[in-house]
This record gives structure tokens, C-alpha cells and sequence, in this order.
């Protein structure tokens, strides 16, 4: 092959070459950061240069979608592969609640130890109530040897926590913020994990989730800000990038750049400003999407999403494909050689063939259901181009085309009957099925 050939054929192709060996594995995850919050996805102001790097280095997702439009089922979603209403984790989670996500899930951190990888998790948890107590499972028994984490946010605020459990045992008070907190947490713990085994480290940041505090330096970078809280906002944004950071200099460092799968995302849309008395700094950017945390439009639960894997994927690839929580179970099995669960239902699907420009073989369209959804509708599925989005009684539908209609201002379900009426069996079908547990 001549070598102008050859790189026609690279860059017709997210990926170099197929992965060799098992990766290492990173997943970071932010807390209510918009679809538009990042400077590599359009944000005016916010200056984000180590995310922007990552997505140079790497992939980046234009629709990438979390689980939920809300934190806790959102991360159920993201660590079992399955929508989080079969688990039973419909809303965010109060402290003391019920509601957890069951033993009886299996989540990616568990067969990845199972098959010899060494798991951390840091940060926010948010998959139970009952956090450090034995009458829920804990981060441990969702198959993380190492935690260092939260039940919800981070209190009082993000400066100076006082509410960290590390491996059962409380910290007590920390000086610094969070975001800092946690990433000196995930290098202690890689400095000292068993270097013989791969790794699968869960960063989930408490930022930009109110009640959100920022360093004073970084705030004074925003002085031109001028609404009550803005600097905070685009500081605290700054402040996860700078602590992405200094996390990838130590992978770079480590020698583990090459080998590393590693995943920045979101796990929801941002928080709608003055939506209760403490969200006055939540100033937080959809972009060109339609709602934002809490609604099933797209800004609701299209977030960011940016990858590196080094020799795997080619620098600077951007990928259009639909790709959900839900696929990150089934992916990470695919490239870590180790089996899916086969005795439950998935709905996710693997997604390496798509950094091919190949098709998923998703068996089925991506899958919201939110009940206290704002606005009237409360489920919504996406198959291709296509999003149709239901009432709770599955009576009421509206139509997009997505592909040219990000906004999601066109309803095309009266133009569109054929289209409506074959996804509105689709959506019933699995709505039923999802019920059934």
C-alpha cells in the first residue's frame, strides 16, 4: 500500500489500530455540567485548555447521552449498563432514603475485579441513602476494592468537605476543594495499587453542583462576569479542568498515557439558575439544546463526552453517533476481554465500533423515563436521527429529527404519522418491559 493510501485510510477511521492487552481504565465524571459548559463545545467564556487537549488527543462525542436526566439513576445507568428504572433508582436519592442500587446488580467495577483489575472509586457515590452503613451495599460491594467518596455533594460546599468515608471510615474535616480532594486521592491510590494488574479508576467530581465555591484566583479570571454568581460558576468549571489536569500529567508521568482508556463526561444537564434558593451560582449552559437538568429534552441528558485511548482512537476525531451510559458496561467488557452479564436484561451496546465508523448493534433504541420530569413529558426514547418523546400515560407524543433539528423546536409527529405511530410501539413495548420488575 502506498503510504498516501495508507493515511487515507487512518483518516477515513476514529481508530489506529485494534487494542492490544487489556486498558487501564478512567472514568471521570462531572456533577450537573452542561452540554455547553466546556470551551471545546462552544462556551464563549469558560476557558477549559486540558479538556479542549483531551479532545484533541482523543474523540469527542457530539451526542453523547447520560442515563437520566437526574444524578442517581443517571449513575446507576452508567455502572450497571441497564436503564435505571429496572434497578429500581428513579430519582435522586436523599440522604437516609430507601433507595439504592440493589446487590444484586452487576456493575462494570465488580467484573472488572472479578477479572483481575484493581478498582477505586472517588468522589460523589449517590447510589444509595443509607451511605457507610451496612443495611445498604456500598461502593465495596459494587466491586470497588478502594472508595474515597460521598453520599451526595460535597458539604458544606465544595471548599473544605467534611463529609468524605474512606473504606468505611469517616475523614472528618479536609482543607482544599473537592475537586483538588479527590484527584489527590486518585494519585495516592495509583502510586500505590498493585502494579502487576490493570486498573479501573471512577473519578466523579461534586462539580459544578451547588452549593458550588470556588478559588478566589480563578474567580478574579472571570471579573468581567456580571451576574450574581457567574464568576463562581465558570471558576468552579475552570477549577475541574485544572484538576483533570494535573490527574492526566500523572497518568503521562506513569507511563500509563498509552494504555489508557479515559472518559470525560457529564451526568446530566446543568442546573436551572434560581430553581430553589441555593442555585442562584448555577449558571450553567445547555448550549443549543432544549431544557436543561431535570427536563427529557436534550439538554436534560446530552452532556459532553471526550475520549483518549492513544494508539486506539486518532487524534482529533469527532463522532456523531448516539452513544449512551448504558453502552459503557458492554463496551469496557468488549475491550477488557471479559463477559457481559448474560442472565439480565442490557441496554446498552458496545460502542468500539462505532470509533470505526462501523454501526452498534444496538438491539434497541436509548431509553429515558423520568417521572417528575419537568414539563409534560415524562419518557423518551432515540433510534438514529429520530427522538420521540411520550406522556406519562403514553398518549401524548412528539417527533424531532435530531440530525437537523438540535434544537428540538420542529414536533414533526403530526407530518410524520407512519415514523410516529412504528417508534410509539417501539417506546410502549419497552416501557412495558422495564416496568415489569
Amino acid at each position: 500500500m502506498l503510504r498516501r493510501e495508507f493515511l487515507q485510510c487512518l483518516a477515513s477511521s476514529a481508530v489506529l489500530a485494534e487494542p492490544s492487552g487489556r486498558p487501564n481504565i478512567l472514568v471521570m465524571l462531572c456533577d450537573d455540567l452542561g452540554y455547553g459548559d466546556l470551551e471545546c463545545y462552544g462556551h464563549p467564556v469558560i476557558k477549559t485548555p486540558n479538556l479542549n487537549r483531551l479532545a484533541e488527543e482523543g474523540v469527542k462525542f457530539t451526542d453523547f447521552y447520560a442515563a437520566a436526566p437526574v444524578c442517581s439513576p443517571s449513575r446507576t445507568g452508567m455502572l450497571t449498563g441497564r436503564t435505571p428504572n429496572r434497578a429500581g433508582v428513579y430519582d435522586w436519592i436523599p440522604a437516609g432514603s430507601p433507595m439504592h442500587m440493589p446487590r444484586s446488580e452487576v456493575t462494570i467495577a465488580s467484573l472488572l475485579r472479578s477479572a483481575g483489575y484493581a478498582t477505586c472509586h472517588v468522589g460523589k457515590w449517590h447510589c444509595n441513602g443509607k451511605f457507610n452503613s451496612p443495611e445498604q451495599p456500598q461502593p465495596n460491594d459494587h466491586g470497588f476494592d478502594h472508595w474515597f467518596s460521598t453520599q451526595n455533594n460535597a458539604a458544606p460546599s465544595h471548599r473544605d468537605p467534611t463529609n468524605f468515608v474512606r473504606n468505611g471510615q469517616r475523614v472528618g474535616p479536609l482543607k482544599g476543594f473537592s475537586s483538588d480532594i479527590i484527584v489527590d486521592e486518585a494519585i495516592s491510590w495509583l502510586d500505590r495499587y498493585p502494579k502487576d494488574r490493570p486498573f479501573c479508576l471512577f473519578v466523579w467530581f461534586h462539580e459544578p453542583h451547588e452549593v458550588v465555591d470556588s478559588p478566589e484566583p480563578l474567580v478574579e479570571g472571570y471579573s468581567r462576569a456580571t451576574k450574581k454568581g457567574e464568576a463562581l460558576y465558570y471558576a468552579n468549571v475552570a477549577q475541574v479542568d485544572q484538576a483533570v489536569g494535573r490527574l492526566l500529567k500523572k497518568l503521562d508521568e506513569s507511563n500509563y498515557r498509552q494504555s489508557t482508556f479515559a472518559l470525560f463526561t457529564s451526568d446530566n444537564g446543568p442546573e436551572t439558575l434560581n430553581r430553589y434558593p441555593n442555585a442562584w451560582r448555577s449558571h450553567g449552559s445547555p448550549g443549543p439544546l432544549r431544557g436543561m437538568k431535570l427536563h427529557l429534552y436534550e439538554g436534560g441528558t446530552r452532556v459532553p463526552g471526550i475520549l483518549r485511548w492513544p494508539g486506539r482512537v486518532k487524534p482529533g476525531s469527532v463522532i456523531n453517533t448516539p452513544i449512551g451510559f448504558v453502552d459503557l458496561l458492554p463496551t469496557l467488557c468488549e475491550a477488557a476481554g471479559v463477559a457481559a452479564p448474560r442472565d439480565r436484561r442490557l441496554d446498552g451496546a458496545s460502542f468500539l465500533p462505532a470509533l470505526s465508523g462501523k454501526p452498534l448493534n444496538r438491539k434497541q433504541p436509548l431509553y429515558w423515563q423520568y417521572n417528575h420530569a419537568l414539563g409534560e413529558m415524562k419518557v423518551a426514547i432515540r433510534d438514529g436521527d429520530w427522538k420521540l418523546l411520550a406522556d406519562a400515560a403514553l398518549n401524548r407524543f412528539e417527533l424531532y429529527n435530531l440530525r437537523t433539528d438540535i434544537s428540538e423546536k420542529n414536533d414533526l409527529s403530526a407530518k410524520e404519522p407512519k415514523r410516529l405511530n412504528a417508534m410509539a410501539q417501539v417506546l410502549k413495548d419497552l416501557h412495558a418491559d422495564i416496568q415489569k420488575p
